[in-house]
C-alpha cells in the first residue's frame, strides 16, 4: 500500500503547484512542473492534456483536464490510469500553516488498469526511492495528510492476472473515501458492476496509516450483491493478505455471488444450497490462502449444520475438511426423490427426471457427519454417524453407526458423478422392520416382519428410472415371524381358489430365507423358503426392479401330518406390476403332477402284475419239475440251480457204482 502514500505525495505537490499557479505561474508551466514531480516520485509519466487550472468555488483547489499515468514498462495494456478530469480541493489555511488537509479529490470517469505480471509483480508496485529516474527526496513525499472526501465517479477498474489468464472488469464505479486523520480511522464506500452484476461494498479501517503500510489492523467490512450480503469484523492485513474475525454471510441463491466471479450459478440440488446459503463463525484467512472456520453454523436451504471446517486451495480443486453435527438431512435430490410408490397403491414407476450431481465436482471433501436423520431418497436413516468423502465428483457415504427401521445398517453408499451418474452400495442390515423398508425402497408394504439382509448393488444412468433398470448385484435375506398381507396361501390350498387375495387376506409365517442375484435391473431368486404354521412354501422367479414387475412361482404345501409333511401342494403364479399383482393357481401344473403320479402308479402296478405272473409261472414250472423229475428246490435255491444240483448228484452216484463195481 506504500504506492498510495507516494501518489498522495504527488497530489500534495499538485496542491502546492496549484496554489503557486494562483499567483505566479501559467497553467502550462504548472502542468509541466506537476508531471516532472510525478515522474521523479513514481518513475511513471504523468500527462495533463490541458494543464492545471485553479478553482475558487465551491472550494479552493485545482482542476485538471484529461489525465493519464503510464503503465509499467512490461505492460502492453495502455495507461495504468486515464481520467476525464481530476479535481483537488484544499484547506488553504491549514496548508499555509504547514499541514496538508485535502477536502476533496474527485476523479471523473477514470479507467484504472491493475496487472499482475508473469514475474509475480503488480504494475502498481512503484520503484523504490533512489531507483533510476526516481528522486530520493521529493517535496511532500512521505508527508502525513488527511482526506475529507475522495471520490471516483463513473469509473472502470480492470484487473488482469497474466499468470492465470484471469481478467476482471468493474464498471460504473462510484467510490467515496474518507481519512480525516492520517493515523486514525478511515472509511470507504463503493458500488459498481461486475459481469453485469451490481454490487456494493463498504469498509471501516481503524488505523489508516498502518494499514497502508501493510500492518494488520482492526477492520469492519461489508459486501452486497443481489440478495447476498457478507460482513466481516476483525483484523486484516494486505502484505500478505491475511484476516481473522467474525464472518456472517447470507449468500441468497448464489446466482449473484457466482456472477461476481464470472461463473454461472451451480445447479445445486435442493438441500445443498439451491435456494439459500448462509455461513457464520470465526474465520481465519492465512497467507497461503487457506480458510478456517471455528464455531461455525451453516444453513443450506433447510439444513442446519454446526461445526468446524477448513478449506485449502493448493490442489486441483478446493478441499473441505470438516466435523459437522446436524439435525435432519435430506439428500433425496441426489437420487431423484422418493422410491417406487406408496403403500402398494398404483405408481407410475421410477422418476424419469434428470439427475444433476454436478455439485459434487465443485470441491473435494472429507466430512464427518453426525445427524439426527438422513433421507437418501430411496431410504430413510435415523441417528447416523457417517464419513462423507468426495474425490473428483465421487461421493462415498461410509455408514459407521446408523439406526434405521428399528434396526441398524452398516456399509457404504456411493454417488459417482465423474462421468455420467451412478449409484452403488455394499450394505448389511440387522433387525430391520421390512414393511417400512420395502415401502421406501420399492413402494411395497405387504410384507411385515423383522429381518437381516445383505445387499451389494450398482446402477448408472441420468435418471432414477435408468439407474433402476441398470442395477446389478447380489444379496440375501432372512427374517423371522411376520405376515404376508394380501395373500392367503393356506386358504388357496384348502379351496383351490386363487381369490384368497386382497384386503384382509394374509399368510402368517415363522421364517423366510432367500438369496438372489441382480442383472440389468432384474432380480433372480431360486431358493425362497417360507415356513409357516399351516403351510410351507418354496419359490423361484424374477422381480423386475426397473420395470416394477413380478414373474414369480411359489409352491406352497399344506401340512397334513403332525411331523409337518404331506398335504396338498398347488403352485401359485404371481405376475404383473408391483402395485397390482395378479395371483393364479397353476392348476395345469397340478393336473400334470397328478397325471405323472397316476402314470407312475399304473407303471408300478403293471410291473407288480408282471412280477406276479412271472412268479406264478416259475412256481408251476417248479411243481412240474418236482412231479415229473423229482427235482425239489431248496430254500433260496432256483429251479435251475436245483436241476443242476440233481444232475451232479446223479452223475456222482453213477460214477461211484462204476468204480465200485456194484
Amino acid at each position: 500500500m506504500r504506492w498510495i502514500v507516494r501518489l498522495v505525495s504527488v497530489v500534495v505537490g499538485l496542491l502546492a503547484l496549484g496554489v503557486l499557479a494562483l499567483f505566479l505561474i501559467p497553467g502550462e508551466k504548472v502542468a509541466a512542473l506537476a508531471a516532472q514531480q510525478f515522474q521523479a516520485t513514481t518513475g511513471r509519466v504523468l500527462t495533463l492534456d490541458r494543464g492545471v487550472s485553479p478553482t475558487f468555488w465551491p472550494q479552493m483547489g485545482v482542476k485538471t483536464g484529461p489525465v493519464t499515468i503510464s503503465n509499467a514498462d512490461w505492460s502492453d495494456e495502455g495507461p495504468m490510469l486515464r481520467a476525464d478530469s481530476l479535481t483537488i480541493g484544499i484547506d488553504m489555511a491549514a496548508l499555509l500553516a504547514g499541514d496538508v488537509k485535502i477536502t476533496e479529490i474527485m476523479a471523473q470517469s477514470p479507467v484504472i488498469v491493475l496487472e499482475m505480471g508473469m514475474n509475480g509483480l503488480g504494475n502498481w508496485e512503484l520503484p523504490a526511492a533512489g531507483a533510476a529516474g526516481v528522486a530520493v527526496r521529493t517535496p511532500g513525499a512521505g508527508t502525513a495528510f488527511t482526506l475529507d472526501r475522495g471520490a471516483i465517479s463513473d469509473g472502470t477498474l480492470i484487473y488482469i492476472d497474466h499468470l492465470t489468464g484471469n481478467r476482471v472488469k468493474l464498471t460504473a464505479l462510484e467510490v467515496v473515501a474518507k481519512a480525516p486523520v492520517f493515523a486514525g480511522p478511515a472509511d470507504v464506500a463503493l458500488a459498481g458492476r461486475v459481469n453485469g452484476q451490481a454490487f456494493s461494498a463498504s469498509g471501516s479501517i481503524s488505523a489508516f496509516a498502518p494499514f497502508l503500510s501493510g500492518t494488520v489492523v482492526p477492520v469492519d467490512l461489508t459486501l452486497g450483491a443481489g440478495s447476498a450480503n457478507v460482513s466481516f469484523a476483525g483484523s486484516l492485513g494486505t502484505t500478505p493478505l491475511v484476516a481473522k474475525g467474525r464472518l456472517e454471510a447470507d449468500l441468497g441463491d448464489l446466482s449473484a455471488v457466482m456472477a461476481l466471479a464470472g461463473q454461472a450459478a451451480p445447479g445445486l440440488p435442493q438441500g445443498f444450497g439451491r435456494d439459500a446459503v448462509s455461513v457464520a463463525g470465526e474465520v481465519t484467512l492465512t497467507a497461503t490462502g487457506s480458510v478456517h472456520l471455528r464455531g461455525g453454523t451453516v444453513r443450506l436451504d433447510g439444513h442446519q449444520l454446526a461445526g468446524d471446517a477448513d478449506v485449502t486451495t493448493d490442489g486441483d480443486r478446493p478441499r473441505l475438511s470438516a466435523q459437522i453435527t446436524a439435525g435432519a438431512l435430506d439428500f433425496a435430490a441426489l437420487t431423484g426423490g422418493g422410491g417406487g410408490g406408496d403403500g402398494g397403491s398404483a405408481a407410475p414407476g421410477w422418476s424419469r427426471d434428470p439427475l444433476d450431481a454436478s455439485a459434487l465436482g465443485i470441491m473435494d471433501a472429507a466430512v464427518a457427519v453426525t445427524a439426527d436423520s438422513i433421507d437418501l431418497g430411496t431410504a430413510m436413516l435415523g441417528r447416523t454417524r457417517a464419513l462423507l468423502t468426495i474425490d473428483r465428483a465421487r461421493a462415498v457415504f461410509d455408514l459407521r453407526e446408523v439406526s434405521a427401521y428399528g434396526g441398524s445398517i452398516t456399509g457404504q453408499f456411493v454417488v459417482n458423478a465423474r462421468s455420467g451418474m451412478s449409484v452403488g452400495g455394499d450394505l448389511s442390515v440387522a433387525g430391520l422392520a421390512m414393511q417400512p423398508l420395502l415401502a421406501d425402497l420399492a413402494g411395497y408394504d405387504r410384507l411385515t416382519g423383522t429381518g437381516d439382509a445383505r445387499l451389494k448393488f450398482l446402477g448408472s444412468g441420468n435418471s432414477l428410472d435408468a439407474i433402476m433398470k441398470s442395477l446389478s448385484g447380489s444379496g440375501s435375506l432372512s427374517f423371522g415371524k411376520g405376515e404376508l398381507r394380501g395373500l392367503d396361501l393356506a386358504g388357496m390350498l384348502r379351496t383351490l381358489d386363487a381369490s384368497y387375495v386382497g384386503e384382509g387376506a394374509r399368510t402368517i409365517f415363522d421364517r423366510i430365507t432367500a438369496q438372489f442375484a441382480i442383472a440389468d435391473g432384474v432380480l433372480q431368486n431360486d431358493d425362497l423358503v417360507i415356513l409357516a404354521p399351516l403351510v410351507t412354501a418354496s419359490g423361484a422367479g424374477r422381480v423386475g426392479i426397473g420395470a416394477q414387475t413380478l414373474d414369480y412361482r411359489v409352491v406352497p404345501t399344506a401340512l397334513a401330518k403332525e411331523d409337518g409333511t404331506g398335504g396338498v401342494k398347488v403352485p401359485l403364479l404371481i405376475t404383473g406390476p408391483w402395485a397390482d399383482p395378479r395371483f393364479k393357481l397353476d392348476l395345469q401344473a397340478l393336473l400334470d403332477e397328478k397325471l405323472d403320479a397316476r402314470k407312475a402308479e399304473l407303471k408300478a402296478r403293471a410291473k407288480a402284475e408282471a412280477q406276479r405272473l412271472e412268479d406264478e409261472a416259475r412256481a408251476r414250472l417248479a411243481q412240474k419239475a418236482q412231479e415229473e423229475l423229482g427235482i425239489v428246490a431248496g430254500e433260496g435255491e432256483s429251479l435251475e440251480d436245483a436241476a443242476k444240483r440233481r444232475l451232479r448228484e446223479e452223475a456222482a452216484a453213477a460214477l461211484g457204482r462204476l468204480l465200485g463195481g456194484n
